[in-house]
């Protein structure tokens, strides 16, 4: 997106260290430094016993008895290598889009008004809340079943475009244009993506626009970008025409209704049907204004980010350290390899945009949500 570039990341690694210590002899040490047999010698001449340390590592041998009737050499104690530990992830590496960090929820309005994907309620029962929601497109949505905005006065107007993700139909407060009967996709039989009633006319006058469909394709208005640029979702364009399922190459209309009514109770496109293009409507984007997922961005219907992603570990992975040497016959304490730390975060965003959507991240602050990876202002 050209919106989004911070790289941020969280790891986590562990370590544990083994000590031995042995016993020694009364006049000699009854096992080796490295594990082998004490000598006779070694044993101590009054047959007192010596006794071989515990180490973390390796076992030390048995050593041999000494001269007196009584006496026993030291053994080395069996002990067990000093393992690193194993560093676990921080939650969240791979998390799905959402609020993130705390589960912190802030109400969000969008031009002064309360919708369903901003009022911090699971209204659809998913156990997902506004922007936890995959179906949630920002505030600007009083649907959480689907992809349609579900608003009255929302993209009313047949074939008539502008801005998909801000709460009117109207050109006036964010100058976007669009008609789709420029859309060459608009043909027999189907005519998608919104019926045949918008049948593909080059030719088309759009409404409030001065340019023809050929130039509003190439080139929107930097006022649109402005304004409706932070609202759209990476992967799609600001006419709701977005790439889905993400990274396919098909572009889908989110307003797709089953009697091309445009009415949100006809709605029928949603996350679980994007693969079927009659309840999901194949439609062409406007590259004037194409919000294009990037590699490393969460994008609609792109929760997760790829591994190469992923923060790094450090370098030496947590590495665990093994068991020192004894006194008395110690084994050589085996080094233990430490778990990776896991990474966290990862998205691009812009310069000094927070990033959000994973567990491991804070929530957006009041007065913003997260759109697809970032926090943007609700749109006023």
């Amino acid at each position: 997106m050209h919106f989004r570039r911070v790289l941020i990341g969280l790891t986590l690694t562990g370590f544990a260290l083994a000590i031995g210590c042995g016993g020694s002899g009364d006049s000699g040490n009854g096992g080796s430094k490295d594990g082998s047999a004490g000598s006779a010698a070694d044993g101590g001449s009054t047959g007192g016993s010596s006794s071989g340390g515990s180490a973390a590592g390796g076992s030390g041998a048995t050593g041999a008895g000494g001269s007196g009737a009584t006496g026993t050499g030291g053994s080395g104690a069996t002990g067990t290598g000093g393992s690193g530990a194993t560093g676990t992830g921080v939650s969240g590496a791979t998390g799905t889009g959402g609020s993130g960090g705390s589960g912190v929820c802030h109400k969000a309005l969008c031009q002064g008004h309360q919708y369903k994907c901003g009022d911090c309620i699971d209204n659809d029962g998913d156990g997902k809340v506004d922007m936890a929601d995959p179906d949630c497109l920002g505030p600007c949505d009083d649907n959480e079943s689907g992809y349609d905005g579900c608003i009255s006065g929302q993209n009313n107007a047949p074939c008539k475009a502008d801005c998909y993700f801000d709460q009117d139909t109207g050109s006036g407060n964010d100058d976007c244009y669009w008609n789709h009967k420029c859309d060459k996709l608009e043909v027999s039989p189907d005519y998608p993506p919104e019926g045949k009633q918008c049948a593909y006319n080059p030719n088309t006058t759009v409404s409030g626009s001065s340019q023809s469909c050929a130039q509003l394709y190439k080139k929107q208005s930097t006022a649109c970008g402005n304004y409706c640029g932070p609202l759209t979702p990476n992967g799609c364009d600001c006419f709701g025409c977005c790439e889905l399922p993400a990274g396919s190459g098909k572009y889908v209309y989110l307003g797709s209704t089953s009697d091309d009514s445009g009415k949100c109770a006809m709605a029928t496109c949603d996350l679980a049907h994007v693969k079927d293009p009659t309840k999901c409507k194949p439609c062409t984007p406007v590259k004037g204004c194409l919000n294009t997922c990037l590699h490393c961005e969460l994008c609609l219907g792109k929760a997760k980010l790829p591994a190469d992603c992923l923060p790094k570990p450090p370098p030496d992975g947590g590495a665990g350290s093994g068991g020192t040497t004894g006194t008395g016959g110690s084994g050589t304490g085996g080094s233990g390899t430490g778990g990776s730390g896991g990474g966290c975060g990862g998205q691009i965003c812009p310069p000094g945009v927070q990033p959000c959507g994973l567990s491991c991240q804070p929530p957006c602050p009041s007065g913003q949500y997260c759109n697809t990876g970032c926090c943007v202002n609700v749109p006023g």
